[in-house]
């Protein structure tokens, strides 16, 4: 029997600098619940938290922990990077819960729209939830980062929808209960969990068999691998025919055109007129570090921050930026994010710059690993060959070596999963 959420007064979040993670804490300080928490560093993500209301430390201890805490939700990376820490954890604590798990409970009395994918996942989401809110659905939503429009990764809503970003790391997505299952993309990734891309296609197959009767799945069935993984399913939605090479975006690059097809079909589907969702979309704002505008240096050039880790990210970040750059030349201060990722992807990623003209590399960002001596950005540096290539080793020297070469009319990008937001503060001082 799932437990009540609705019945914990005080909650304590482990691993509360993680976006999913961090929602749901959002969710119970808005429920007027005790919030606690841990991560490894204090971020914009924690300060915002405590600001709300929640009692945070820095530091994993379960000694931090309140003896008369009534439920605990984890981050599904401590299980294989803290075993011992969970295990204590576990000891003394009755109910604790994942982060997926906890995404279960809430989904599985809702209408849920999970939007699912190796790319495109979360600007997807912030899309279809705000044609959902201008429509007056007041859909509760929970996305894998920041709203532009509304400064946070989780909406209260009041009604029966879910709009829920679903993450394919380790399967978390299989907890979520969908109504409506939208797939963006499916690429080659996380291969420090999937043994192959067909482990991958396995996994989201297995996702879609959980519609039911009444479910349906959107995406673009021009792409073989979605469409492979939409057989069987109750009823498909083609996405593609809703591409509209005219729409009006603040957000540039083709990769949104198409992420606005998948959401003006959801939009469709929820019974929403196209030229109302249409116009929703011409306002829509985006979200924190998806081709997010920072500012300007100095010397006038324009700086954005963009989390794009993958390869076909970079290429789709870098063909966005083109549109803007016009004859002004990009700079992108790249940090790769995972020592597995780097080594399992270093072809790809050597290939991925081409369009930039110039960039700088930072240290790997490890996150959950450790430290893999057989790779290293110095490397990827070295096997970069169609585009000019510099490896930096900090984030000062990097925004030193980029803001005495920008000028105005050039673009920056700030690009990575990791901590190289921070960089930015530097090229805008």
């Amino acid at each position: 029997m799932e437990m009540d959420l609705t019945k914990a007064k005080k909650a304590y979040f482990l691993g509360l600098g993680g976006i999913g993670v961090s929602a749901i804490a959002r969710m119970f300080l808005l429920e007027g619940k005790e919030v606690f928490g841990s991560d490894t560093a204090d971020t914009e993500i924690t300060q915002e938290l405590e600001k709300a209301g929640a009692k945070i430390f820095i530091g994993q201890s379960a000694d931090n922990i309140p003896a008369d805490t009534d439920l605990i939700i984890y981050s599904i990376a401590l299980d294989k990077f803290a075993a011992d820490f969970m295990k204590e954890v576990r000891m003394k604590f009755k109910n604790v819960i994942s982060y997926p798990e906890a995404l279960s409970i809430i989904s599985r009395d809702k209408f849920t729209i999970a939007i699912a994918g190796t790319h495109g996942k979360t600007t997807t989401t912030a899309m279809i939830a705000k044609i959902m809110m201008d429509a007056g659905l007041d859909p509760t939503v929970i996305v894998g980062s920041l709203l532009s429009d509304y400064k946070t990764n989780f909406i209260a809503g009041r009604s029966k929808y879910l709009v829920v970003e679903a993450c394919e790391y380790c399967r978390s997505f299989l907890n979520i209960h969908p109504t409506i299952l939208v797939i963006t993309s499916i690429d080659s990734d996380h291969l420090d969990y999937y043994k192959d891309f067909e482990d991958i296609k396995n996994a989201f197959k297995e996702f879609r068999s959980k519609l039911s009767g009444e479910g349906v799945i959107v995406g673009d069935q021009s792409d073989s691998v979605v469409k492979e993984i939409s057989e069987s399913a109750p009823k498909i939605v083609d996405s593609s025919s809703f591409y509209d090479s005219s729409l009006h975006l603040q957000i540039p690059g083709n990769h949104n055109k198409r992420n606005a097809s998948v959401a003006l079909a959801v939009a469709l589907e929820l019974g929403i007129q196209i030229d109302d969702a249409k116009k929703s979309l011409s306002n829509f704002g985006g979200t924190w570090r998806r081709f997010e505008y920072k500012g300007e240096t100095k010397e006038g050039a324009r700086v954005y921050d963009d989390y794009a880790h993958h390869p076909e990210e970079i290429k789709a970040t870098l063909q966005g930026a083109r549109e803007i750059a016009g004859e002004g030349k990009i700079y992108m201060i790249f940090e790769p994010h995972l020592f597995s990722r780097t080594k399992l992807l270093l072809n790809e990623f050597a290939e991925c710059f081409k369009d930039v003209d110039e960039v700088v590399l930072t240290p790997i960002y490890p996150a959950r690993e450790e430290f893999d001596p057989s790779i290293s950005s110095e490397m990827l540096a070295g096997k970069i060959s169609n585009t000019k290539a510099q490896y930096e080793d900090s984030f000062q020297s990097a925004s030193d070596y980029v803001t005495n070469k920008a000028k105005k009319g050039d673009i920056i990008l700030v690009t990575g999963a990791g901590d190289i937001t921070n960089i930015t503060k530097l090229l805008l001082s």
